[in-house]
């Protein structure tokens, strides 16, 4: 472990057609805050014969996070949402007791063009009181969220609330994300910004930390009041994100959170059963590991 916490580096993981880098649950920590899940998706190319087809699946416990910085993906979901995400915007979908969605290239984009994908899918466990909330979808344009400069570096807050600004992505616990952009070396501090557990993930370039250096393809994990101040690297490109852990263990099995077990095995034997939550116009689905 270095001075900093934690270093935990982007593990491949491949889901078919393609790779990506898984960032947390890691085994020597579980979850950032409420943030339980993240994975890289990308930067890779798409076009013909080899397009983003992610088929329906299910989900509970849990707020699925959808931010792209290149490419499109279009949403559908059990509950007859049908949402195109482009970069800077945010797809929120709240799973509570049950959904089934699917992510793919659209159609549109499916016309023998080229071109990049990249973008981050993170899962949100919800607090346990919510667990078994109605499933809800929400989009939020690139626009509306708040954006704001700091000396050379340009703030987005995609979600939570940090630096006196409060994103309209309607989360369920005190939690933060945020992209940073900057051009000249930035001095970032965290310190009376941001509250809870932080993780920093490197997009791009480089940050230095309490004197070590940590590049793109990995994040590193702290406590706000254990934060070094940390220096962004001309270039460079991350993402912040965490807030107030729960008092209570999350379970995780395949696309299912929950802080009860038996929850997690009536969703196995729901999904299974093809009982739970389905999309009607779509018979496509990703059967349970090892079926």
């Amino acid at each position: 472990m270095s001075n900093i916490g934690m270093i935990i580096e982007e593990r491949s993981r491949d889901i078919g057609d393609f790779l990506v880098g898984r960032l947390i649950p890691f085994r020597k920590k579980r979850m950032i805050g409420p943030f339980i899940f993240i994975d890289h998706m990308g930067p890779t190319t798409v076009g013909p014969k080899r397009y983003m087809d992610v088929d329906q699946h299910p989900h509970i416990g849990l707020s699925t996070l959808t931010y792209l910085l290149e490419g499109e993906i279009l949403h559908e979901d059990s509950l007859g949402t049908k949402q195109r995400i482009r970069p800077g915007s945010v797809n929120w979908m709240v799973a509570g007791k049950g959904v089934s969605h699917s992510e793919r290239t659209p159609e549109a984009l499916r016309n023998g063009s080229v071109f990049t994908m990249h973008g981050y899918q993170i899962w949100v466990a919800l607090p346990k009181t919510l667990e078994d909330s109605m499933p809800e979808f929400h989009h939020i344009p690139a626009e509306a969220l708040p954006r704001w400069t700091e000396g050379t570096a340009d703030f987005t807050l995609v979600a939570g609330q940090g630096y006196g600004h409060e994103s309209p992505v309607p989360v369920h616990s005190p939690l933060f994300m945020l992209e940073i952009k900057n051009t000249e070396e930035f001095q970032l501090n965290t310190k009376d910004h941001l509250k809870g557990e932080i993780g920093i993930c490197i997009v791009k370039g480089a940050i230095e930390a309490c004197g070590e250096t940590v590049t793109e393809g990995n994040i590193i994990v702290s406590k706000v009041e254990d934060t070094c101040n940390t220096l962004l690297q001309p270039n460079s490109h991350i993402l912040l994100f965490g807030g107030e852990p729960f008092e209570e263990q999350r379970h995780i099995y395949w696309n299912f959170v929950s802080s009860d077990k038996e929850k997690i095995e009536q969703a196995k034997t729901d999904w299974e059963a093809k009982t739970f939550p389905m999309m009607s116009n779509d018979a496509s689905y990703v059967p349970l590991p090892g079926k």
